[in-house]
């Protein structure tokens, strides 16, 4: 019986989280609160499971709804300039248990957010247009992974926040070409079990020959 479980995969869900993981978490909810996400009640009750949660997955049920939502208003959107008439334009990108791939010529709004469950998510920028010069992606990952391909102009700033996962940029495929008017891309949010990367890419079509490792 011991010789059979040695042999049997460990499920990465059920191991012993730490005391940084639970600060992690409830910084997160503290953050939820301030939005407006979470009220007092909500807070209190579920920074209290937190320190009291064992594994990581116990996280994933007081995290999973708390992804940044879509900003909305009661006001009409702008209508978009004219060259952006007729592209396709996504505030969102989930994927759960599934695949979301956002790539080819689409539009970005000044906010989108990407969200995996057990799922992958791609968010190709290469080709897209960006509506704003500072452009913020809500990309969270819970035992699933957020890609984000950038172009050579684009200039990253990472923010996420990592809990027994990976969460930042890779080394660059192309060198960067970043000036005083290279639009801004933030990308925040949190990894539970999972992945967020960011890489820069050459365009799409780019003859492996002359990508070096890429």
């Amino acid at each position: 019986m011991g010789e059979m479980n040695r042999h049997q995969p460990h499920d990465p869900a059920q191991l012993r989280i730490s005391d940084a993981d639970r600060h992690r978490v409830a910084e997160l909810l503290r953050t939820a609160a301030g939005e407006g996400r979470l009220d007092l009640e909500e807070l209190d009750e579920r920074l209290e499971q937190t320190f009291a949660a064992k594994t990581y997955a116990d996280l994933v049920p007081i995290t999973v709804d708390l992804q940044p939502a879509t900003t909305t208003s009661a006001t009409p959107a702008p209508r978009p300039a004219a060259h952006l008439e007729g592209m396709p334009g996504h505030a969102t990108s989930i994927a759960i248990m599934g695949e979301r791939k956002r790539r080819g010529a689409w539009h970005v709004p000044e906010s989108h957010t990407a969200f995996a469950l057990m799922g992958a998510v791609l968010i190709d920028l290469r080709e897209a247009t960006l509506s704003s010069r500072d452009t913020t992606i809500n990309a969270s990952a819970i035992m699933g992974e957020v890609k984000i391909y950038v172009p050579a102009h684009v200039n990253v700033i990472v923010e996420g926040v990592p809990i027994m996962a990976d969460y930042g940029q890779s080394k660059d495929k192309i060198p960067a070409e970043i000036g005083p008017d290279s639009p801004i891309v933030r990308v925040k949010g949190i990894a539970l079990m999972g992945s967020v990367e960011v890489s820069r890419l050459p365009p799409p079509g780019t003859p492996r020959k002359f990508l070096g490792t890429y």
